[in-house]
């Protein structure tokens, strides 16, 4: 009799697993909180070719179906001044680890005003069409 609670214990914390990573993978676009494990691993991400290991402002951070478009600029960590311009960048989780995506792979159309900055339509449809899979919920509706 121990064996079969066990096992329906089990069963039940299975169920109950498989149904909020279910529920996870079918909710919309998110912003993870400030603090949090995945925002943290992003930021960790744009760090990661940075000797310096910058602290961000975030302007922009969403996430959704393991992509991320997130706008930040880096701060120096005593003064909390811009140390550099910031700017966009796209995130993808590739093996469990967040990669920063190229930009200059997106062709650009010199009759866009606004370009990546701004997550323009143009220059979001065509980096849609460079990187297969990336969902069009991540980015900022442009306010132009």
């Amino acid at each position: 009799m121990k064996h079969i609670i066990l096992f329906l214990a089990f069963a039940g914390l299975f169920a109950a697993a498989g149904a909020s990573a279910a529920a996870l993978q079918t909710t919309g676009a998110h912003m993870p909180a400030e603090g949090s494990a995945e925002r943290r691993a992003i930021l960790d991400a744009l760090r990661a070719g940075d000797s310096g290991m910058p602290i961000y402002q975030v302007h922009f951070i969403r996430v959704h179906n393991g992509w991320a478009w997130v706008d930040t600029t880096p701060l120096d960590p005593k003064t909390k001044r811009a140390t550099a311009e910031g700017g966009p960048n796209l995130l993808h989780l590739v093996s469990g680890k967040w990669q920063v995506m190229d930009l200059s792979q997106v062709p650009e159309d010199p009759n866009d005003p606004l370009g990546p900055e701004d997550a323009s339509p143009t220059f979001v449809r065509n980096l849609r069409k460079t990187f297969k899979g990336c969902p069009a919920d991540i980015f900022p509706k442009p306010s132009h």
